[in-house]
């Protein structure tokens, strides 16, 4: 029988928001957000191909690979005790990262090559970082900052655990260093901007989320990731792809920052395809409009697949700025 977490009450704002958001799906949304998430991890292939992890972990777990084209990604379909996950000699190794398959999503759209130049502007705790690192076959340099210390202790244990060896860990605002290095013309093939957010998106790992919620702190936010995102933009070379992500369902977080992005930067967005099921982004929200283009962006809910939130939305430098 399914186990489910000590249910919290939303808000009655969040709840509101919640049913502009899904209409007639936001019962099945709530009750799957009181569940436990499925257990996921991704092989690192850095050290270890997905056939021989997998053949690994079957001596202990049932494996399955939901999506034929991205092997690495590995669902734990057996019963784990707490923390079994993090304990085994696998884990410590750094065959294999424990990670969200939402989480997955940024870099597989944003597709770093070996020998690229990358930005991870808010990389900590490494899960996107070591995941573009080992896609990138550690080859070409992958620039992974952070703003606080705690966190680049908590990155810099993973990138080594992982032998992640093209990343450079950096600790700044990241505002402050993207103007550091356009004004050095410091310029990045591909940058991933998975912006500090609001969380909504992650109840199901964390259900007080629901109780914590605050319209004010969704402005603010909003008004750090233009400023985050619009700093990146300048450093990113004509050409370049940029991918902006959050964990949260909060259309200021997201599709707002995405039709400020393309109001005030030369960058087109792009299509994403994903083998899992997605929904546009919307472009009408509590009386404001939206570019049209937005619904181009992708948003990954709970009740979908079985995974946590997620919106993710991607572009591509057409020019130079202003």
């Amino acid at each position: 029988m399914e186990k489910t977490r000590q249910k919290y009450e939303p808000k009655p704002e969040f709840v509101e928001r919640m049913n502009m958001l899904l209409g007639k799906d936001y019962d099945e949304y709530l009750k799957i957000v009181q569940e436990y998430s499925q257990n996921s991890i991704r092989c690192n292939t850095i050290k270890i191909s997905p056939d021989e992890l997998k053949k690994r972990l079957e001596k202990k777990w049932k494996i399955s690979q939901p999506y034929k084209d991205y092997p690495e990604i590995m669902i734990i379909e057996s019963h784990l005790n707490p923390g079994e996950l993090g304990k085994t000699i696998e884990h410590i190794l750094g065959y294999y990262y424990v990670q969200e398959i939402s989480s997955m999503l940024p870099p597989l759209v944003l597709k770093p090559k070996p020998g690229d130049n990358v930005l991870d502007l808010c990389s900590s705790p490494g899960s996107k970082t070591t995941q573009m690192s080992a896609m990138m076959e550690n080859k070409g340099n992958i620039i992974a900052n952070d703003v606080n210390i705690g966190r680049i202790m908590i990155l810099s244990t993973n990138i080594q655990r992982c032998c992640s060896t093209n990343i450079i860990v950096t600790q700044n605002e990241g505002s402050n260093l993207c103007s550091k290095l356009s004004k050095e013309k410091f310029m990045f093939d591909k940058i991933l901007v998975d912006a500090p957010c609001s969380c909504e998106g992650t109840i199901r790992s964390s259900p007080k989320t629901l109780c914590m919620f605050s319209e004010n702190l969704i402005k603010k936010l909003s008004n750090i990731q233009k400023q985050l995102a619009g700093n990146a933009v300048k450093c990113l070379k004509v050409g370049g792809e940029m991918v902006y992500s959050t964990c949260t369902h909060a259309p200021e977080e997201n599709e707002e920052v995405v039709s400020y992005l393309l109001d005030n930067f030369p960058l087109e967005i792009q299509t994403i395809n994903l083998p899992l099921k997605t929904r546009p982004g919307i472009t009408e929200w509590n009386g404001k409009r939206y570019k049209e283009q937005v619904k181009k962006c992708i948003r990954i809910y709970p009740q979908d697949n079985n995974t946590e939130g997620f919106f993710v939305a991607h572009f591509k430098k057409t020019g130079e700025g202003k």
